[in-house]
């Protein structure tokens, strides 16, 4: 290290501030004569500066955002102090789960509880229709793997919300899927808890309208409404929609399924014999009518 003396540190001293003085003068001037002249330089001034400034934020961005060594360690901790909670409450809800499976099975063994087969299904792609005999109805692309397309006549398509329609007609490669709120769709349906029937009739409108419903139990406003199983045509028990009264006060579904913006269908092939009404012999029948009469 330089030592010098102390008159020439004096002097140093008072040559400081007059130096610096000229030297925003002379820049002050510049500026004046070169209007691109401050523009160049801070363009200048940030090109030599840009690596020691990338040197300096790195650090502080990482002990902001937690990125840094220290800050992965407590995100780590963190962590697992939240995954050591979450295993215990799945742990609980594994016991209530097992609880309930076993009082599940106690309770079909003493109901000689039968399982429906599982229906087989398809995926299938919806492709543009350029129209049919059907105003409301899309045709769905088979796989090839799937076998025959003939196999898939009456399906019942659903999306991810709910029901779609049912299968109209196949071809070698497609199948044409009537919707929901055609004009020529006729679905017995079950509304609310209670599950009063109902027919749904579709009218070329986005909204289907309820029919044949009891007089004195009007549909309620939000109800569910769930496919039914009367006369053998669908299987009950699949979500429509809710039920909403329109301007005219007369109920109608809001479907579920999203009819205005389909692009993948499955095709559930339910088996042909569906749980029907068993028919009341003619001898209980003309017993019914001999008790009515005598009350």
């Amino acid at each position: 290290m330089i030592r010098l003396s102390i008159p020439l540190r004096q002097a140093l001293s008072r040559l400081t501030l007059p130096v610096m003085l000229v030297f925003s003068l002379g820049c002050v001037l510049i500026g004046r004569a070169d209007q691109n002249f401050s523009g160049h330089l801070s363009a200048a001034l940030d090109d030599v500066l840009a690596p020691a400034y990338m040197l300096v934020s790195g650090p502080i961005q990482a002990a902001e955002h937690g990125t840094g060594e220290i800050g992965h360690l407590f995100s780590l901790s963190e962590e697992n102090e939240q995954l050591r909670e979450q295993n215990a409450e799945l742990l609980q809800w594994q016991e209530v789960a097992m609880a309930l499976s076993a009082q599940n099975d106690a309770l079909k063994a003493a109901l000689h509880f039968m399982p429906s087969p599982t229906p087989d299904f398809s995926t299938g792609e919806v492709v543009a229709d350029l129209g049919g005999v059907y105003s409301r109805s899309v045709l769905v692309l088979i796989p090839p793997s799937t076998g025959n397309p003939k196999n898939f006549m009456g399906a019942i398509a659903l999306d991810g919300r709910g029901l779609a329609g049912r299968v109209v007609d196949t071809g070698s490669r497609a199948a044409r899927v009537l919707l929901i709120t055609d004009i020529n769709s006729r679905i017995p349906v079950a509304i609310g808890a209670n599950g009063a029937p109902a027919l749904m009739a579709g009218n070329n409108d986005p909204d289907p309208l309820l029919l044949y419903w009891s007089p004195s139990q009007p549909p309620p406003e939000g109800a569910m409404v769930l496919t039914s199983a009367e006369g053998g045509a669908f299987p009950p028990g699949l979500p429509v929609g809710v039920v909403h009264y329109n301007q005219d006060n007369q109920p109608e579904v809001l479907p579920l399924a999203d009819l205005g913006g389909l692009r993948l269908l499955r095709l559930f092939v339910y088996p042909d014999k569906l749980p029907a009404l068993t028919p009341i012999p003619r001898a209980s029948q003309a017993a019914a009518k001999t008790h009515s009469r005598k009350r």
